[in-house]
């Protein structure tokens, strides 16, 4: 049993609890504020010129991306960086995107 003021156990697989070798992938629209990652995959399953216009605008495997705000009112339109760019995204198109936290601490090139 917790006792009070120590965090409960997490399934197996979540995200906090996952080796700092293996971090999980989820939905840019998921990251924490400001919280470094990259881009692991990019696919629309709402409309296909999604995925290629997102890859134009930079949104390619390997780059370094950050979400910067979020929009008042549900949470839409999401500023994000990817790379040296920044650009507003709703929250349908960050869906399209996956992600993959970077360990804690680490310098990313393009995201402060």
């Amino acid at each position: 049993m917790n006792e009070p003021g120590n965090r409960p156990l997490l399934p197996e697989g979540s995200r906090t609890n996952e080796p700092a070798s293996h971090p999980s992938r989820l939905p840019l629209h998921e990251l924490g504020l400001r919280e470094a990652a990259h881009v692991v995959a990019v696919a629309s399953p709402h409309a296909a010129e999604w995925a290629a216009w997102l890859a134009e605008i930079g949104f390619l495997p390997g780059e370094p991306v950050q979400v910067l705000a979020y929009g008042v009112l549900g949470g839409d339109p999401l500023v994000v960086r990817i790379g040296d760019s920044t650009f507003a995204l709703r929250r349908a198109e960050a869906a399209c995107v996956q992600v993959t936290p970077s360990p804690p601490g680490r310098s990313e090139r393009g995201v402060p």
